[in-house]
């Protein structure tokens, strides 16, 4: 079965080239020009991803993602021509899974949206030490099975992206890797990926996570190099 993309903007220009790309490698597309609508789409039609301008009548991109996100988990890129870091970083904030700039290529968008499906099907079929069981450190509990994470007993709400970023770095503890790597590794992509994503989900993670965000037990930073799980003697 094809899947769905929800394709949100206010330009109808823009709305049927990428609706057309879309078409081209197989997917179903749906439309809204606005943000209401776009809410109500994604809650009721339930889409594989969504593709979410900033910049929208009635209701901005910002408060979709956000409204959105209270419910679903399902994969949210932002479309922004800002380029203000600050609006792209907000939007990471809010619980997107990642941004793509205009203008984009066509290629471009295409790969973002299939890598981002890719990992969706990778985290609903898993399999392996990463699929099954718990993995424990520290007060801390990582239930593959439910895709829940606890620590000191409570639960920790994380997104779907939050969730599979902790899961790799438990899974591989004590190895460093480079921002490019968790890119490729976690988020699938291995060219296009901005590396602040990465810096902005390890910052929200550690504010969830951490007792204390200032003085971190689990995600730590080895200065210029990138972040491990740490391992305990």
């Amino acid at each position: 079965m094809a899947k769905k993309i929800l394709i949100v903007d206010d330009e109808k220009s823009i709305v049927d080239i990428v609706k057309y790309n879309l078409k081209k490698e197989g997917f179903e597309t749906i439309e809204a020009y606005d943000g209401e609508v776009a809410v109500h789409i994604a809650l009721t039609q339930k889409p594989d991803l969504i593709l979410l301008d900033v910049m929208l009548p009635e209701k901005d991109g910002f408060s979709v993602c956000r409204e959105i996100r209270q419910t679903m988990s399902v994969p949210i890129l932002m479309l922004t021509a800002k380029a203000d870091e600050v609006d792209r970083i907000l939007g990471l904030e809010l619980g997107a899974d990642d941004y793509i700039l205009k203008p984009f290529s066509n290629r471009e968008l295409v790969a973002r949206v299939k890598a981002n499906l890719r990992r969706t099907v990778i985290d609903e079929n898993p399999n392996g030490k990463d699929g099954v069981g718990t993995f424990e450190s520290n007060g801390l509990t990582i239930d593959y099975g439910r895709f829940e994470i606890r620590r000191d007993g409570k639960i920790v709400e994380l997104t779907r992206r939050e969730f599979e970023l902790v899961k790799f770095l438990a899974n591989h503890q004590g190895q460093i890797f480079s921002r490019e790597a968790l890119l490729e590794k976690v988020w699938g992509f291995e060219f296009f990926g901005d590396v602040r994503t990465v810096d902005v989900t390890v910052r929200r993670i550690r504010e969830k996570l951490e007792r204390d965000p200032s003085n971190c037990e689990y995600i730590m930073t080895k200065r210029g190099v990138g972040y491990y799980f740490f391992m305990p003697d």
